[in-house]
């Protein structure tokens, strides 16, 4: 079986497979849990501050979103809620030049993103037609080798007010045009659901 082909079946299950991890989240409760930086909290160093390496090896630097508001969202390329990659891509398409996606793949759950960078982006944009950045593969959660941008994230003394590690891929971290944390979503929520939508504020 070709790599393509295996790709194509891999889509075609991950699609039947998403529509019912979302009515069993909002059934159950299953990764499903957010979070809203109800008192506007400012964090000592601002979000613009960061840096990440890109996939490719390029240089982000976050303050070249400025102005914007910005979700960062850790992403892996076999895992029942990657269809989202196709909705975080309407998303950034719906609010183009007021809202960006950073994608940060990771293996830390269930070792779904096995492959390299050059794999992880052929796959991500070969398969679901990403435009947003991808940054090296990362790890994600607490503990050693946390990324500076998710430690970031996930560490109130950092942000302002968050504690709130990824449960699982595609957990959706939203920060404000001013580089504040505002919210986060899990992996349950969907990127076009209202409740992100009413989050952003954009029109």
């Amino acid at each position: 079986m070709t790599q393509q082909k295996t790709i194509r079946i891999k889509r075609r299950i991950f699609r039947t497979i998403y529509p019912v991890l979302l009515k069993a989240g909002k059934v159950f409760g299953m990764n499903t849990s957010s979070g809203i930086n109800i008192e506007d909290v400012a964090p000592d160093a601002s979000f613009h501050e960061l840096k990440a390496l890109a996939n490719n090896g390029t240089p982000i630097n976050f303050s070249q979103y400025r102005g914007k508001k910005v979700m960062v969202v850790n992403t892996a390329s076999q895992c029942g809620y990657t269809p989202q990659l196709s909705e975080l891509k309407k998303l950034q398409e719906l609010y183009r030049g007021k809202l960006e996606i950073i994608g940060f793949p990771s293996n830390d759950f269930k070792e779904q993103e096995k492959g390299t960078d050059e794999q992880i982006a052929t796959f991500c944009i070969g398969t679901y037609g990403i435009q947003f950045p991808l940054v090296k593969k990362s790890r994600v959660r607490k503990g050693e080798g946390q990324h500076e941008v998710f430690q970031w994230l996930t560490q109130k003394e950092k942000n302002g007010w968050n504690d709130k590690e990824p449960g699982w891929n595609f957990t959706k971290y939203l920060v404000n045009e001013q580089g504040i944390l505002t919210h986060y979503f899990g992996a349950g929520v969907s990127p076009l659901s209202k409740q992100v939508i009413h989050a952003l504020g954009l029109k």
